[in-house]
């Protein structure tokens, strides 16, 4: 199994359509690498949810996901479910952010993922942030979406329970949801873990990845 890595890691980008996106597809991943990196600066984009209680669980969700790290989250307002027809504001909130920031990672959905919302913020991403490797995080539903990653980023047993305490933890709102439990992110980690050698592991797509291995 080849391994690469990074020594330079010093600012990311992480975005979602959805409070909570951000955490069950990648929660694991920031909790690893903010843990690993003190002071790691992490610029967080949410389309929706802003302005209420879910903001507020958005925020204070990140805070326990990013420990140590310098983190910046905007959330918008944006209508659940309707992003194709807001695009022009999606589009802007993503420009924004690109007009800030210049990461050496972002974390983002999946480009086919069957959720319009995921699918099409993926989309602008992979557009805006042409020239940076962008992992595209999965979220696993009733839609039967998953696919075959091809990244992977091993955890600790550690790490996999930590993510799913500060899951259940932090967005008392999604509790009530059939697939919203431990044994559904534990499951999915598990697998991923199997599939890369490791006891749990979250799994990304990669739409393009350029390697520098020395000429």
């Amino acid at each position: 199994m080849i391994r690469l890595g990074t020594e330079r890691l010093d600012r990311i980008v992480a975005v979602g359509a959805h409070c909570d996106d951000i955490a069950i597809g990648a929660g694991g991943t920031l909790l690893a690498m903010c843990l690993a990196r003190p002071g790691l600066r992490v610029d967080a984009l949410v389309l929706s949810g802003g302005g209420g209680d879910r903001e507020q669980e958005e925020q204070a969700a990140l805070t326990a996901f990013c420990p140590g790290a310098d983190l910046n989250l905007t959330v918008h307002k944006l209508p659940d479910g309707r992003l194709p027809a807001h695009w022009d504001e999606a589009k802007g909130a993503v420009e924004d952010l690109r007009a800030q920031t210049e990461p050496d990672l972002v974390l983002a959905p999946r480009t086919d993922d069957a959720h319009q919302d995921h699918r099409g913020l993926a989309r602008l991403m992979t557009t805006a942030f042409r020239d940076h490797l962008v992992l595209g995080y999965e979220i696993v539903k009733w839609d039967g979406d998953l696919g075959r990653p091809s990244v992977y980023q091993p955890l600790s047993t550690e790490t996999a329970e930590r993510k799913v305490r500060l899951l259940q933890e932090h967005y008392p709102s999604q509790r009530h949801r059939p697939w919203y439990d431990r044994e559904a992110f534990l499951g999915l980690a598990r697998i991923r873990g199997i599939e890369c050698n490791a006891r749990y592991a979250e799994a990304f797509a990669v739409t393009k990845l350029t390697l520098d291995l020395g000429e």
